[in-house]
């Protein structure tokens, strides 16, 4: 038996002595959701089972109230960062499965950390809260959560199993039009329509809708828009998302959306207040070395992916594991939780998430991550592939990566947006 399988059969067999406590951490999270950056439960559970297994947490890591860390292992070798999330959607609660995501990383974590000495690298374990909105992997990379990290990984539930999350980038951007209050009927000509602003911007992004790439999507509605029909609109507000295949289509995408709404400012003589997201979500840069590697272990574990070559152009969706995967390799691959035509962030998936399907794939993609880190810290030819991978475009990396954080951009704003990714 190698080095890699003995390894792999151990870290398994201690997620399973774990199952319980994992899934009761699970539906836990799942039972109390809460909203980006307000993740104060699930943080606390998550951190509490880390001390309880003897590993030192640091909480409020990287600047984020609900984020935390966790390191171990050796520290001259190749180190894995992984990663959970658990945040929740208004309304819909866990609809994107996020008690999942959590506990698939906290139990690939625990597992690596038993191997003790014989776990052939370092590992960084991270709470990275606010994935729904605010870009909360970004954030903390800006305060040097992945510095000294060589690969990254986490999975995803969905109704399918597959290599890595379709995903492109996602701008978020409200336009705030001021104009003047008069009667409507009496002293209409007093007036400047902050309505009829916000309307001609929308008319010309729908027209603009036309003209652009078919892996580009642009899609608002209006927040604000008067307060009675015989006032005209002082305010009126629209709030869009911004998509693109990649960051350089963002950026260039994002300057004919500004075009759009100073029109709307300039034909009403109104003006106009654009606030972009802080953070941009960047396109997922699989690391397809390392999916491989998830492909075969998910295989030893009784599951088959699905072709990714049959997946829909038009599934995708967008998540701030892109912005992680253009600074180190990475992968994001997606776990079947539910059955096929049940799609993230629905009510229905909600309920999954806390099925039987979905306690299965918290064990299952515990296993498969902890497996796969283990594969990476062990095989030098795989790491040595990873990397070179990853060099091919590190020009549009750093570059992508130049653009992700707006420092007077809005972080009340911005999110992941997923589309109908199956």
């Amino acid at each position: 038996m190698s080095d890699a399988t003995s390894l792999k059969r151990d870290a398994a067999d201690a997620i399973d002595a774990m199952a319980g406590d994992l899934l009761a951490i699970s539906h836990a999270i799942h039972a109390k959701p809460e909203l980006a950056f307000e993740e104060y439960e699930a943080a606390r559970l998550l951190t509490a089972k880390l001390e309880h297994e003897g590993l030192q947490v640091a909480r409020e890591a990287y600047g984020l109230p609900t984020a935390y860390a966790s390191e171990f292992g050796r520290a001259d070798a190749p180190q894995v960062a992984i990663l959970s999330e658990y945040d929740a959607l208004p309304g819909v609660g866990h609809a994107c499965g996020h008690n999942i995501i959590a506990t698939t990383g906290l139990g690939a974590a625990l597992a690596l950390s038993k191997l003790g000495a014989r776990l052939p690298g370092r590992i960084r374990y991270l709470g990275t809260p606010a994935e729904e909105k605010g870009g909360g992997k970004e954030i903390m990379a800006q305060a040097g959560a992945f510095d000294h990290v060589d690969a990254a990984m986490m999975v995803h539930p969905s109704g399918v199993d597959l290599a890595t999350m379709p995903c492109i980038c996602i701008s978020e951007v409200v336009a705030t039009y001021h104009g003047r209050t008069s009667h409507a009927s009496a002293m209409p000509h007093a007036g400047l329509n902050a309505l009829d602003a916000a309307v001609t911007a929308y008319q010309s992004l729908a027209q603009l809708r036309q003209h652009i790439r078919q892996s580009e999507r642009l899609h608002g509605i209006f927040t604000k828009g008067g307060v009675a029909p015989n006032v005209v609109p002082e305010l009126a507000e629209v709030y869009f998302f911004v998509r693109a295949a990649n960051a350089g289509d963002l950026a260039q995408l994002k300057k004919r959306v500004i075009a759009c709404l100073e029109a709307g400012a300039l034909a009403t003589g109104c003006t106009v207040d654009i606030q972009w997201a802080q953070v941009d979500y960047l396109d997922m840069k699989t690391s397809w070395s390392l999916a491989g590697a998830y492909e075969k272990n998910m295989n030893m574990l009784g599951r088959s992916l699905f072709p990714m070559e049959k997946v829909p152009s038009s599934s995708a969706g967008s998540t701030d594991m892109g912005n992680v995967s253009h600074r180190v390799p990475s992968i994001h691959p997606m776990i079947a939780s539910a059955p096929p035509n049940i799609i993230i962030h629905n009510p229905e998936f909600a309920r999954w998430a806390a099925s039987e399907m979905g306690d299965k794939a918290c064990i299952d993609g515990a296993k498969a991550l902890a497996m796969t880190a283990i594969d990476y810290l062990t095989d030098e030819a795989l790491r040595a592939t990873a990397a070179r991978e990853f060099a091919a475009t590190a020009d549009v990396s750093t570059k992508a990566v130049a653009t992700a954080f707006t420092a007077h951009g809005s972080a009340e704003i911005g999110g992941c947006g997923c589309g109908a990714c199956a």
